[in-house]
């Protein structure tokens, strides 16, 4: 086993040649930005560019948040992964969701903790996710922050969990367990806590056994028949970019970053039950 020099908000640890873990460290909540994305890039070129790997597992390594949600508190900073294209000419957020769904290894999301807005849109780009039954949320709260989900929420979701649910989920704004994410099909399953690790790491050590070509063959097919177009997904992009001007959605933004939205506390845990309370403040 290797464990990579830890990087600033994701440490790999290569299990095998054929099987690696990454592992989210973003303190103190993984709030999820530019850098991280930097860092997902580099990863996939790795991914991409290794003749032995099959199955990248993705984690936390903070157990009550997996990717919290993305970084309010540097909007300019953070545009950059919409204005910025990355290596197949999309920008940079769509670039790297789009390349790990597409990429010849399998990627795996094994959720503990608190997992929101464009975090669910990344374990949604993963081919697999497994949630805690006891200690896993999972959430697209953008309307209730005052846009809409960008990062292809609102095109994969669908596909997993139905019309009907994907709109209770993502105009709902609201937490969902394990289990009730398990029930609509938002994760493959959910475990008990306890046997979780056990299960993920069985699946990702035996899929590491198998040849490269019939599991790069094989996504591909299934990608054909599940993956929403690259354009819809842009789309999405291009309208959330557009969300994040308006005077509507500022006046969301500045209430949660004043209630503490970046740092651990009432807001960050029960980020989808106080949405509807977030402007009485500012009203009263």
């Amino acid at each position: 086993m290797i464990t990579t020099k830890p990087a600033k908000h994701l440490r790999v640890v290569e299990e095998t040649p054929g099987y690696w873990r990454a592992l989210f460290d973003n303190p103190p909540i993984n709030v999820v930005g530019a850098g991280l994305f930097e860092e997902l890039q580099e990863l996939l070129a790795r991914m991409e560019a290794s003749a032995s790997l099959r199955v990248v597992v993705f984690e936390s390594a903070n157990p009550e948040f997996y990717l919290a949600h993305f970084d309010l508190s540097d909007p300019s900073g953070n545009l950059g992964l919409i204005k910025n294209a990355g290596p197949s000419g999309l920008p940079i957020l769509m670039d790297t969701f789009v390349r790990l769904t597409k990429c010849a290894v399998v990627s795996i999301a094994k959720i503990r903790g608190r997992v929101r807005g464009v975090g669910s849109e990344f374990i949604l780009a993963c081919d697999m996710r497994f949630a805690s039954r006891e200690n896993a949320v999972l959430a697209q709260v953008e309307v209730g922050a005052g846009v809409h989900p960008g990062g292809g929420g609102t095109e994969r979701l669908p596909v997993l969990v139905g019309r009907g649910r994907a709109l209770e989920i993502i105009l709902g704004a609201n937490d969902f367990d394990g289990d009730t994410a398990e029930r609509y099909g938002y994760v493959n399953r959910a475990f008990p806590d306890a046997e979780l690790d056990g299960f993920v790491d069985g699946l990702a050590r035996r899929i590491a056994t198998f040849d490269g070509r019939p599991i790069a063959a094989a996504k591909h097919l299934v990608n054909q028949v599940s993956l929403p177009p690259a354009d819809r997904l842009l789309d999405a992009l291009n309208s959330f970019a557009t969300a994040l001007t308006w005077p509507e959605s500022q006046q969301r933004f500045e209430a949660l970053l004043k209630r503490g939205l970046n740092q651990p506390g009432e807001m960050a845990n029960r980020f989808g039950e106080l949405l509807p309370t977030l402007l009485e403040e500012a009203t009263a």
